[in-house]
């Protein structure tokens, strides 16, 4: 019963950061109808910030009182608030109050920290749960985890949201004699969506039910337990030749923190992380480059897509969108089937990756005249430079990811602490430069002015 279980863990995946990825793509269709407006992406921005006080409460429940914290009764938790909140925000998205004489989308604000606190809290406790599977079923977690942004994308697209047209408007120009001149010039004009915006968050609603669903059976389904490596699992273990942990008659949860300062007296050349395989110069080059990667993909390069993107024309944008949110479950097929944990590889493709990030950044800081903006080419690379951007970073999440499963249950949870430390420190870098000194310039997708 292989095939369940690697599809209860791409659902179960998929829960992880289904609903903040879904509303992101909803923004065109809640703005218009808020009183915050554009501004609502920096606040969305500074409530997930805010929201790492979940995951950073269960990394310290780690570190200095291991075992205390039961990780399925968090996971319960987390997943319920997040059917609960994704529920509630289909009645009360539009809802204002009036704070400090002006008026707010305090439910929408308000619910939406929630549902951050349950997607950033996923990245300490989905990895680690994946600990009592085989290893095989770590990779289809990841593929689930790219799904998230994939699948609330494609039925925004099929909704409809931010699809623009060009159109051809009339101008009238007066004149000095009460001549009068007419002018064509095109204009943007928004296409109505297929459905409601309420629609779409029961839509989420129902993934994270989804989610809930699938959780209960890779605990509880007779086939999918057999799966199990152990009904426990200890950090470090007894490791295989293959690397797997090998079962222990009564085993307990784990009783050691994440990094013992009590095994010092190991060789030089080993650290006390983990099962010690790993030197610590090796432990710190793993972290390095997955806070780095996270940073990019998560935030850095996502706060300036629109202006990488939009001078190039509408199609541009929505293409690099859609096929970036497919290079990323692709990137985890790919390392399913062909995977390899060199550390050179990961390091020349992590340097690919910057490499085409720094391509793309370049184009937002020329928006909104970029290279090569009146010919076909520029959106071809534009949009070619997304794709390998997200394909070469998310492989490398992945194998450091099934790396450090190796490394036991404590080293999932402190990667799922540097993915959300290094998404943080990218946000917090890029929302003053984005939001508060306004060094990115939008793109006209119909009429972009600039010389040849």
């Amino acid at each position: 019963m292989a095939l369940l279980t690697h599809t209860l863990s791409c659902l179960f995946g998929i829960g992880s950061w289904v609903a903040i990825n879904g509303m992101w793509v909803e923004l065109p269709l809640i703005v218009p109808d808020i009183p915050e407006g554009w501004y609502l992406p920096s606040y969305l921005t500074v409530l997930i910030q805010m929201a790492n006080i979940g995951p950073l409460f269960v990394t310290l429940m780690h570190r200095f009182h291991p075992g205390k914290l039961s990780e399925v009764a968090v996971i319960y938790t987390i997943i319920g608030v997040g059917i609960l909140a994704s529920f509630l925000l289909a009645f009360f998205w539009k809802e204002t109050l009036v704070v400090a004489g002006s008026s707010r989308s305090v439910a929408l604000l308000v619910l939406t920290f929630f549902l951050s606190t349950v997607d950033c809290t996923s990245s300490v406790t989905f990895l680690p749960f994946m600990m009592r599977l085989k290893p095989q079923y770590m990779t289809t977690y990841f593929i689930g985890e790219g799904l998230s942004g994939l699948v609330p994308g494609l039925v925004a697209l099929v909704q409809g949201v931010g699809m623009v047209k060009c159109i051809n408007q009339t101008q009238t120009i007066n004149g000095s004699f009460g001549n009068s001149t007419a002018s064509l010039e095109l204009q943007a004009w928004y296409q109505p969506a297929m459905f409601s915006a309420q629609v779409f968050f029961f839509f989420l609603s129902v993934m994270m039910v989804v989610c809930l669903g699938a959780f209960l059976l890779l605990n509880y389904h007779p086939n999918v337990c057999r799966e199990h490596k152990s009904s426990r699992y200890l950090e470090g273990g007894i490791h295989g030749e293959n690397g797997e942990l090998s079962p222990r008659e009564n085993s307990q949860p784990e009783q050691k923190p994440m990094i013992s300062p009590l095994e010092s007296q190991q060789p030089a050349a080993q650290s006390s992380f983990g099962s010690g395989k790993y030197s610590w110069p090796e432990c710190l080059f793993l972290f390095v480059v997955l806070g780095w990667a996270n940073a990019l993909t998560n935030a850095v390069l996502p706060a300036v897509q629109s202006y990488s993107c939009l001078p190039y024309g509408n199609n541009a944008y929505h293409m690099s969108a859609t096929l970036g949110a497919v290079a990323n479950p692709v990137a985890c097929f790919i390392a399913m089937f062909l995977p390899n944990r060199s550390f050179l590889l990961l390091g020349v493709l992590t340097l690919a990756g910057t490499g085409f990030g720094s391509y793309i950044m370049t184009t937002a800081v020329l928006s909104p005249c970029p290279f090569l903006i009146h010919y076909s080419t520029g959106a071809m690379l534009i949009v070619m430079a997304w794709v390998l951007f997200v394909l070469s970073l998310s492989y490398v999440k992945v194998m450091i990811g099934v790396i450090l499963r190796d490394e036991g249950h404590s080293a999932l949870v402190w990667c799922g602490a540097v993915v959300q430390l290094g998404s943080m420190l990218g946000a917090l870098t890029m929302f003053p430069l984005v939001s508060v000194f306004g060094l990115f310039k939008s793109g006209d997708s119909c009429n972009t002015k600039c010389p040849i």
